[in-house]
């Protein structure tokens, strides 16, 4: 048995294995090497390596191989309601032919995941935002954070925020209330964060600048600009050096009372960027409820 596909423009410069997992099915990639070797993947008939960057009209012929539920890891498929396709109306702030930049609440996933199936990337490819599109995740903020996210309406312009992040022209502000107070009111915090792959064990290099913008005995307002991107830095960062945000239930103090009814204070406050010369630059004020513990804790934003 014999498929063929015609490459599309929006997969230009595209991976061939990231097509095939894309298009096809999520493939392991010894899989997809061990059937490229067997000459059943071909590019123009040719063998090509897994890394070949396809380009528009490249025709992929996959010979005898049934790729239907194999080895594919258990989805969530994920409804969202009218209700929740119609309070998207509110959260965004840029919507263009190429990305939109939106507002994204608290509590909701970027993208579905193993103890989520919610998300707003999901919501999004219901409005009539992306009536003619789909949406493209190009970063992503902790579920529990507030604020800023870009997401791409095409694959050109995903692959352009994704390299502009890689090479940090893409310039992020966060606001977040802590517990206590700073001898030292403005400085950057360089710290190897460690996660692993499953025994793996990985060491990332984490840079984020801070200022106090206010302070009190017992909490501070921070503005934070993280220099790098990895997962969880700023709620990781800021509990290594002793002054965890409110409201984490992951990364905090241990002897310090959780209070279930407080949301993250990490709001992803300001973005900016340039493309083609041309500079864009974006705000979302604090939520109801950041501000509301901003008020409580007798701090506030000059």
């Amino acid at each position: 048995m014999k498929q063929t596909f015609i490459v599309t423009n929006d997969f230009t410069n595209t991976r061939l294995d990231r097509w095939l997992r894309k298009n096809i099915n999520n493939l392991p990639q010894s899989y997809i090497e061990k059937n490229i070797r067997k000459g059943n993947i071909k590019i123009n008939n040719k063998r090509e390596k897994s890394s070949y960057k396809l380009q528009t009209k490249d025709r992929i012929d996959i010979y005898n191989l049934n790729f239907k539920d194999r080895n594919q890891k258990k989805t969530f498929i994920y409804k969202p309601s009218k209700t929740e396709i119609n309070s998207t109306s509110n959260i965004f702030i840029e919507n263009n032919s190429n990305f939109v930049v939106i507002d994204k609440p608290s509590g909701i996933s970027v993208q579905s995941g193993t103890k989520s199936s919610k998300n707003i990337l999901d919501i999004l490819s219901k409005t009539k935002e992306f009536s003619n599109s789909k949406p493209y995740p190009v970063h992503r903020i902790d579920k529990e954070t507030s604020g800023l996210l870009i997401v791409a309406k095409n694959r050109k312009y995903a692959q352009l925020f994704t390299t502009l992040f890689r090479i940090r022209k893409i310039h992020k502000i966060y606001l977040g209330i802590v517990l206590g107070n700073f001898e030292i009111k403005k400085g950057t915090y360089t710290d190897l964060l460690i996660h692993y792959e499953g025994k793996r064990k990985i060491m990332d290099k984490a840079i984020t600048h801070y200022e106090v913008l206010d302070f009190n005995k017992n909490y501070s307002l921070l503005k934070l600009i993280p220099e790098t991107g990895r997962k969880h830095q700023l709620r990781k960062q800021l509990l290594i050096h002793g002054h965890p945000i409110l409201g984490d239930s992951k990364y905090r103090i241990s002897n310090h009372v959780k209070n279930k009814k407080n949301l993250l204070m990490l709001h992803a406050y300001k973005i900016k960027f340039s493309i083609n010369d041309i500079k864009h630059n974006y705000l979302a004020e604090p939520p109801a409820a950041f501000k509301k513990i901003l008020n409580e804790k007798y701090l506030k934003i000059y």
